[in-house]
C-alpha cells in the first residue's frame, strides 16, 4: 500500500431530519423522508436500479429515474445532489453512454440551475410523504434525457471544429485518464504545479482525500512530484499528457 493511503470508509446515512430551503425567502422547498425510513428507501433504490438492467429499460432513462430517486430519498445530510448526478454518470458510463470525460452533464445542469431544481420538484407538495413519492415523474426525465442528447451534441461538435481546425489527434492519450484526472486538467490551465488543496477545491473532497488521489495519479503517472516536501508538496503534469492542455 502507498505511503499516505487510507481505506476509504462509507458516509453513514443522516439519523436525522433535513429540510431544503430557499437560499432567499427560506421557505421549504422539500421535506425529504424521515432518517429511519432511509435505509430501506436506499435498498429499494438498489434493488430497482438491478432489476430494471435486467428488465432491459433503457439505459437513460434508469440512469435519469435513478437520479431523482437518490436525490428524493436525500440519504445525507450533505452532497446528495452530487453524488445522485454521479451516480447517473455511473449507470450511463455501465451502460456505454461515456462522454470520456470531454463533457458532462454537470456542465448542461450549470448553464441553467434554475431549470435543474425546478425539473426535480415534483408532486402536489414539498413533503415527501404528501405526494412527493408517487408523483409522475415524466418531466423529470424528459429533462435529463434532453440534457444527455445536449451534452452528446455539443462533443460531437467539438469533435468537428477540430477535425476542420487540423487539430492534432490527442484521443490516445485522453483515453488513458480516467474522468477525475480528465477534470483535473482543468488545474493545469492557470499554471504548472498544484496541490492537494487544489484538488480538494475541485472536486469538493477532504484534504486527507485529495493527498491519497494524488498518490494514485503518481503511480499511475499522471502526475510527478516537483516539492517533496511534504507540508508543501507540489505536483507536476506528467509531460505526455501536456499537450492536452494546449490542444
Amino acid at each position: 500500500m502507498a505511503e499516505g493511503r487510507t481505506k476509504v470508509k462509507p458516509s453513514p446515512y443522516r439519523d436525522g431530519q433535513n429540510v431544503i430551503r430557499d437560499s432567499r425567502s427560506r421557505r421549504i422547498v422539500y421535506l425529504p423522508p424521515e432518517a429511519k425510513d432511509v435505509p430501506q428507501l436506499m435498498r429499494a433504490l438498489v434493488s430497482w436500479v438491478s432489476a430494471s438492467q435486467r428488465d432491459s429499460l433503457p439505459c437513460p432513462l434508469r440512469a435519469g429515474i435513478a437520479h431523482y430517486q437518490f436525490a428524493t430519498v436525500h440519504p445525507y445530510y450533505d452532497g446528495n445532489g452530487r453524488t445522485a448526478r454521479l451516480l447517473s454518470t455511473l449507470i450511463l458510463h455501465l451502460g456505454g453512454y461515456d462522454l470520456k470525460g470531454l463533457y458532462s452533464l454537470e456542465e448542461y445542469y450549470a448553464r441553467n440551475l434554475g431549470a435543474y431544481y425546478e425539473a426535480l420538484s415534483m408532486g402536489p407538495s414539498h413533503n415527501y410523504y404528501a405526494g412527493r413519492a408517487e408523483a409522475d415523474i415524466t418531466k423529470w426525465v424528459e429533462y435529463f434525457c434532453e440534457g444527455l442528447a445536449d451534452s452528446f451534441e455539443s462533443v460531437r461538435r467539438r469533435a468537428r471544429e477540430a477535425a476542420g481546425s487540423g487539430a492534432t489527434d490527442h484521443s490516445n492519450a485522453l483515453r488513458r485518464l480516467d474522468p477525475r484526472q480528465r477534470k483535473a486538467l482543468e488545474l493545469f490551465r492557470d499554471g504548472i504545479v498544484i496541490t492537494s488543496r487544489d484538488v480538494e477545491a475541485l472536486f469538493g473532497i477532504s484534504q486527507r482525500a485529495s493527498r491519497n488521489l494524488l498518490t494514485t495519479w503518481v503511480d499511475d503517472g499522471f502526475v510527478v512530484i516537483t516539492d517533496p516536501a511534504k507540508k508543501t508538496r507540489r505536483y507536476g503534469l506528467n509531460a505526455e499528457f501536456a499537450a492536452l492542455i494546449k490542444a
